[in-house]
């Protein structure tokens, strides 16, 4: 069965999550710069086989747009041209940052690994794919 694959796009990194074959776990995979997102989707497609993207799309409180919606608007159109036969969809992304944060204190995570941008984003992506996962039950 092939894989789910969530994205928290941000404008210098993009946190990575993916689910296992029977998409019954969501994992944090990696955090990637933005600009070499495109070269690390198309390896991981040829290694993997993908079922969906899923896009984290950013929202305010009252449920409109936030300012970086447009961004992620545009790379959900460039990534439906990468990849034609692969479906997008995405999923509200509102407090997966905090969520992730208080995951890792949960868990017990550093000080200092709790400063690191790049695995709250990991974090992030995982709490996208999830919802994401659940809103399909």
């Amino acid at each position: 069965m092939p894989r789910l694959l969530a994205i928290d796009y941000g404008s210098k990194r993009c946190g990575i999550a993916v689910t296992d074959p029977l998409q019954i776990i969501a994992t944090a995979l990696e955090t990637v710069r933005t600009h070499d997102l495109p070269d690390f989707l198309r390896k991981y497609a040829a290694q993997e086989n993908i079922e969906a993207f899923i896009i984290g799309m950013p929202k305010k409180l009252d449920n409109t747009d936030s300012e970086n919606a447009a961004r992620v608007s545009a790379f959900i159109k460039t990534l439906k041209k990468s990849f034609p036969d692969i479906p997008v969809h995405t999923q509200d992304e509102r407090f997966t940052s905090s969520m992730a944060l208080q995951s890792m204190i949960a868990a017990g995570s550093k000080k200092s690994d709790r400063r690191e941008k790049g695995n709250i984003d990991k974090i992030s992506a995982t709490i996208i794919l999830q919802s994401f996962m659940e809103s399909r039950r």
